[in-house]
């Protein structure tokens, strides 16, 4: 097939969005009629790498997919990121090769389960969160961290869960946590790089098999009230540092061409977590403070570059403590961001994304959608992944801005996964053939 566009009479917005519906087809051409009537035939890729220029994809002739971010590891690999979260030496060198080799096995699984907009899995992390503690000064000692309310109020199903997690090989995002105990400065810049460089060799590999890549990085809000703050005199002063420090993460991966997705757990989690006691309000001032602190480290960035992950909490527990979506929705608009992410497959808050019947998202944003619930080994009828994809989108109002994703991620911390691994992948593949039926009738 072969488009034609008059290059003497085209905008830039214009070739821009007709690039941008290219990338989901496979075999299309671009003919540009010049201004003296001469035509030029470029073979347009499918994914070609892009540009602080190219805005993140939009589902511009098919529900496109993805996903949030970490996925199953090869056990060896969490076998040495459990070993060293304890203390144990271990060797690097190994660890660094098992992480490396993981990546590009990742990409091609990815591509194989039909996502389209793909990372690198967070094989090269023990963690989403707490691989910080590695690139940023000032962590050290013992840290602690309070039970979640929704676990607490019931002792049977605590011992239980307490259980279920001593008998795994895994790392804990709840244990063996560090604390803040200097000033925090990013001093990751090897490890990130190297991480970059090693997902962006892994997408070389497989051209033209996907539409766009994303990189993830945890947010200023989940480390501070992850790590506890021993050092600095306010919490507000705490969270700034580590918001100026992680401008340089976040900065790296959009200019490699990535998009950036802001892992933001703690704009709901801490409800439920460390303002289980304390008013509605508090919380909500807390969510405020937490996006002005990320619109401060994306400040000079392309809002249309980044998505803004929010749950939870990626554990199976009753969930009954969790804030409602329209309590917090007015203060995570605020954020300076091209596209939100919501769990909306989970039994807890599948039926929240009405609430954007009455408080929309702006005209340029994206919606990422939850529709493979991420901590259940169900593996989601097509047909069900569809209705979900079309009750959202009748809400937003325009497919062309809905993606296909899971709830949150497989692997968020090492080992700690509740799905088995060919089960997560079954998982995605049933989001994709869900994502084409809804398709065939959001697009006609």
């Amino acid at each position: 097939m072969v488009l034609v566009v008059d290059g003497g009479q085209t905008s830039t917005r214009f070739l821009t969005r007709i690039f941008a519906i290219v990338r989901q087809e496979a075999s299309i051409a671009i003919r540009i009629a010049a201004p003296e009537n001469a035509s030029y035939d470029i073979p347009v890729p499918r994914c070609p790498w892009h540009s602080l220029e190219s805005p993140m994809q939009r589902s511009e002739t098919r529900i496109l997919t993805t996903h949030a971010g970490s996925l199953p590891r090869p056990p060896e690999l969490t076998q040495l990121y459990t070993r060293r979260s304890k203390g144990e030496s271990i060797d690097e060198t190994a660890l660094a090769d098992w992480g490396r080799r993981a990546v590009p096995e990742i990409v091609a699984k990815q591509i194989a389960a039909g996502m389209d907009i793909i990372a690198n899995g967070e094989q090269q992390r023990e963690s989403f969160v707490l691989y910080l503690r590695r690139r940023l000064s000032g962590m050290g000692g013992e840290g602690s961290r309070r039970p979640f309310a929704d676990v607490t109020a019931y002792p049977k199903y605590q011992e239980g869960m307490r259980q279920q997690a001593s008998a795994k090989q895994a790392v804990s995002n709840r244990d063996d946590l560090p604390k803040c105990i200097g000033p925090i400065t990013y001093q990751g810049h090897d490890a990130l790089h190297a991480e970059i460089a090693d997902f962006a060799a892994a997408l070389k590999g497989a051209p033209g098999r996907y539409v766009e890549p994303f990189f993830t990085a945890a947010s200023p809000g989940i480390l501070a009230s992850i790590v506890a703050n021993e050092h600095y005199d306010t919490f507000d002063r705490y969270l700034d540092a580590i918001g100026d420090a992680l401008k340089v993460e976040y900065r790296a991966i959009v200019e490699a061409g990535f998009v950036l997705q802001l892992d933001c757990p703690d704009l709901a989690l801490e409800r439920h977590g460390s303002f289980q006691d304390k008013p509605l309000s508090e919380f909500v001032g807390f969510v405020e403070t937490v996006v002005a602190c990320i619109n401060r480290a994306i400040e000079g960035l392309p809002r249309d570059r980044i998505r803004l992950h929010v749950c939870w909490g990626n554990y199976e527990a009753p969930h009954d403590r969790d804030v409602p979506l329209v309590d917090i929705l007015p203060a995570l608009l605020h954020a300076n961001v091209g596209g939100f992410f919501l769990p909306f497959a989970n039994p807890r808050h599948a039926h929240e994304y009405k609430v954007f019947e009455k408080m929309p998202l702006a005209d340029d944003q994206v919606l990422v959608a939850g529709v493979i619930d991420t901590l259940t080994n169900f593996v989601e009828h097509p047909e069900v992944v569809a209705d979900r994809l079309e009750r959202v989108a009748q809400v937003i109002g325009d497919p062309r801005r809905v993606i296909a994703g899971t709830d949150c991620g497989f692997d968020t911390s090492a080992g700690m996964g509740r799905v088995a691994e060919d089960v997560v992948w079954a998982k995605l593949r049933a989001m994709s053939e869900g994502a084409k039926i809804a398709s065939g009738r959001l697009f006609r």
